[in-house]
């Protein structure tokens, strides 16, 4: 069995319910063409690189399947049809696939991200340190700069050169 990636961009204009439905759609196409569903990763409204459709902004999901050619020429002409669809694409991963294997590692990956987030600390507590004595700390170099000779844009000072006169 082979492994593809597919990644979808949706009219972000259609609604949370519609984008739901049309990704169960999907979702329930794979199963009836021999294929495995594994992964559905949305990763949001994005920014497109150029417009598509008069559209400047993309609803983007990225599904990891394993099946044959048959599904995804399927899934592919089912994105062809559908209006709510803008582009698509479709990659292959790997041509022999273990599904379970797959679904193992994915599991492994989740379960060892959710050990991270609970094993570090709490980063979001504020600092209660007294910042005054920095604002004391930039008045005095403040002070420093204005009694400093004045420097021109190669960073030397006009003291240090002699004076010119222009010719007339």
């Amino acid at each position: 069995m082979r492994r593809y990636e597919t990644l979808v961009i949706f009219d972000p204009d259609i609604s949370e319910e519609d984008r739901t439905n049309l990704l169960e759609k999907i979702c329930d196409l794979i199963p009836k063409f021999n294929g495995i569903f594994l992964i559905q990763d949305d990763w949001g409204i994005k920014k497109l690189a150029y417009e598509i459709k008069k559209k400047i902004r993309g609803y983007y999901v990225r599904l990891d399947f394993c099946g044959d050619g048959s599904l995804v020429d399927e899934l592919e002409r089912f994105f062809r049809i559908d209006d709510r669809v803008m582009k698509y694409m479709s990659v292959l991963l790997d041509k022999d696939a273990d599904p379970e294997k797959i679904k193992e590692e994915i599991a492994a990956e989740t379960a060892a991200k959710a050990s991270e987030t609970a094993d570090k600390p709490d980063t979001s507590v504020e600092s209660t340190e007294d910042v005054s004595p920095k604002k004391d700390a930039d008045a005095s170099t403040e002070k420093d700069a204005d009694t400093s000779p004045e420097k021109d844009a190669d960073g030397d000072s006009d003291a240090s050169k002699p004076e010119t006169k222009e010719e007339e």
